[in-house]
This record gives C-alpha cells, structure tokens and sequence, in this order.
C-alpha cells in the first residue's frame, strides 16, 4: 500500500494554497449539545496544525450524526468550531452551509494560516448517495472550494471505509494525500492485522451479534482467543441453550451463532456470569447470577465479576490485545464494572507483558475515557471503530484505496 502524505504535501509546499481536509468530526453529544468526549476532535489536530504551520488556507469538512440529508440544527459542527477554535487558540470560522454562498465567501477570504470549517456534509444527501454522479455532483462542489492549485488531505480515519462524496471522490478530483491521524492509524493496525504477536487476544463487545459474524469469523481464523462480551453475547449464550430472558437477543441469528460456535468453539470465550437487572435504568435493582440463573422478566447489563476474572488471566498472557465494544452499558455506573475490567486488564497486559495493545475506536475509546482510565496505558486508541474492524477484516477501505498511487 503505498500513498502520499502530508508530509509529501508540506515538502510539494501548502503556502496560500487551499487544502481541502476531510475530518473526523462526528462526536457525542449530550443533551445541551455540549461536546462529551472531544477525542477525534484531538486526534484531528496535528495535521491541521501542520497545514497552519506551512501557511495554508485550510477548509475543513466532516458530518456528525445522521442528518438524512437535510439541515437540522440538532447535527450542526458549531460546537465543534467552537471546540477547534479553543484547542488551536484561533478562530475557526463555520460556514452556514455546505457548498453554498457563505462557504465560498468564507473561502475565498481565508489568508494563510487560516482555518474554517463548512457545515456538516449530510445536510446534503449526494454524500452519501449509492448514485456515482449525484456524489461527484456533490464531489465537483466540494472542490470548487479548494479554488486552483488546490489539494485534497484525508484525515478522517471513521469514514474511510466508506465511498462517500468528501471522502472518496473528491479524492478522486484533486491532488490527494493520507493525514497524519489516516497514517498513523494505517500503520498501527498494519501491525495487528499482518504481523501480530502471539497469543493474540480479540475483545469484542456492542449490540449486535449480527453486525461481527463476519467479523468474528475473520478473526478467529488468526486470533489465539475471541473474548465476547456486550450485548451480542447473549445470542451467542441462547446458542448455547441459555434462557436470556429479556436481555438483548437476535431471535434470527440463533442458528448462525450455533455454526459459529461449532466452527470455533475453542478460540471463542464467553461469560460465565452476567450482571442482571429489572430494568434498562441506571438506579434498576441488579445482582450477579449465573448465566441461566437472570430470574424471568429481567435482563443482562453486563457481564459478571467471574467472567472478569476469566477474561482478564486471558489478557493478561497476550503479547497482542485487539479491543472493540463495551462489556455492558458502561454509561451506567452500575453496570460499567466489566468494561472497566476488562479495559484496566489490559493496560495491565500493556504494562506488565510489553502486549501491544490496541481499542478499536467508537464506543471503546469513549468508555475509557468516560470512566477515567489512562489512555497512555494503551498502545494505541483508534478513532475509527467501524473502519477499524473492516481493515483488520480484510475488507479494503474505498478511502484508503483511492489515496493508492
């Protein structure tokens, strides 16, 4: 796989050039529309500090949320300029619309070293489109922004696994290059996916079973061991002849998850104990049961404090650890206790084994923050869950792939 970088770019020369970046900008939010967890909002910033650096006029693009192509106040960037603003300590000015007349006015007034930031890219729905031309349609507006001797960097690793108007075909339009926050990304799971120490740990958690079957199959065919935990190990436990009661269950893949755990049965570990509750509400009566022990009209939240432990001395003899998806609904403090052991038996592992230890973005990398863990206890947190798990998958990236020189 071989790209030009940003560092390509800056030594070709970005000085009163309009470089056109895609972003990963899509962060949580909570209520009151403050930014949670401003971490791909960091990750973003050492290459727009290196394009501010070498004198371009940078526009920055990226979506957040699902706006189903259309303005919606609820998805604007604006607390993300804000945000950018106060970490870069200039002012980063955000268009009213995507393409439009204040994008092009903003644009076209920048000076060197100036940075804004157009509206969210799926207020427009060609940005997503399956239809090529409406994308490139889309595609040829984006990059009438960058104006002559303009160029095109891709630095928005969530997205890139997606054949998307800002991602793939304005790559396609103008001088394009991988950023440092792609780069980077590329090279750490490079080593995870091609060259990975054994024993290699997956971890995976999250809702649905039926959106990591083929994940799961992928990577137990190199993987030591895949540790399941989250809400799509309860499909895979009604395999196995458990009653769930009213934890989450995917009925219509009952029957795949018995292929599956015949197949490999003896890479694939699940929870020997859940933390069951009343109800789907932080302050709902809990208590540990064994797996057929969740009394009738209950549900799991989360895994147990024995299955910690089994997950754990897992972990704890790895050289690699691969780690994607909470082991509950770590939002609740409740029921937080098993993604917390797990992530801390892992930094352990980092630590005490010299493991490499990679989280796969998404809802991962938001928990270890949300629960105060020390993320330079890790090798690497990835910013793109999705992307990441389709890399290590074998799956090829559409924004990667079109970077391909």
């Amino acid at each position: 796989m071989t790209f030009k970088t940003l560092d390509d770019l800056l030594a070709e020369g970005v000085e009163s050039r309009h470089i056109l970046v895609r972003s990963d900008f899509n962060v949580p939010l909570d209520d009151e529309g403050n930014i949670t967890d401003p971490g791909r909002i960091n990750a973003s910033l050492p290459t727009i500090k290196a394009l501010v650096d070498g004198g371009a006029k940078v526009i920055l693009s990226a979506h957040l949320g699902r706006p189903k192509g259309e303005a919606n106040p609820k998805f604007s960037l604006a607390p993300v300029a804000e945000a950018l603003s106060e970490a870069l300590d200039q002012y980063v000015a955000l268009a009213t619309d995507v393409t439009g007349e204040d994008a092009h006015e903003r644009a076209n007034g920048l000076n060197d070293g100036d940075v804004m930031l157009i509206e969210n890219v799926r207020y427009d729905a060609r940005e997503t489109s399956k239809d090529e031309a409406e994308r490139g349609a889309f595609a040829d507006e984006l990059v009438a922004l960058a104006a002559d001797n303009g160029a095109f960097v891709s630095d928005g690793f969530g997205v890139v696994h997606r054949a998307q108007a800002s991602v793939y075909d304005v790559a396609k339009r103008l001088p394009a290059y991988a950023g440092k926050l792609v780069q980077n990304e590329l090279e750490v799971l490079s080593t995870v996916a091609k060259t990975p120490k054994n024993p290699y740990v997956v971890v995976l958690g999250g809702a649905k079973v039926s959106d990591k079957l083929a994940v799961i199959e992928a990577l137990a065919g190199k993987a030591d061991k895949v540790i399941i935990g989250g809400g799509m190990c309860y499909t895979l436990l009604a395999a196995q002849g458990y009653n769930v009661q009213g934890s989450l269950l995917q009925e219509d893949q009952i029957d795949n998850c018995k292929e599956l755990l015949e197949r490999f049965g003896d890479k694939i570990v699940l929870p020997v104990d859940l933390i069951a509750a009343t109800e789907f509400k932080a302050d709902a009566e809990n208590k540990v049961v064994e797996l057929d022990g969740i009394p009738e009209g209950w549900m799991s939240l989360d895994i147990g404090p024995e299955s910690v432990k089994k997950f754990a001395d897992i972990i704890a003899e790895s050289k690699t650890v691969f780690w994607n998806g909470p082991m509950g609904v770590f939002e609740m403090e409740a029921f937080s206790k098993g993604t917390e052991g797990v992530a801390q038996a892992i930094i352990d592992a980092t630590a005490n084994n010299d493991s490499f230890t990679v989280v796969g973005g998404g809802d991962s990398a938001a928990s270890v923050r949300l629960l105060g863990l020390d993320e330079d206890g890790f090798s690497h947190i990835s910013t793109g869950g999705g992307a990441s798990l389709e890399y290590l998958e074998g799956k090829e990236l559409p924004g990667v792939s079109v970077l391909e020189s």
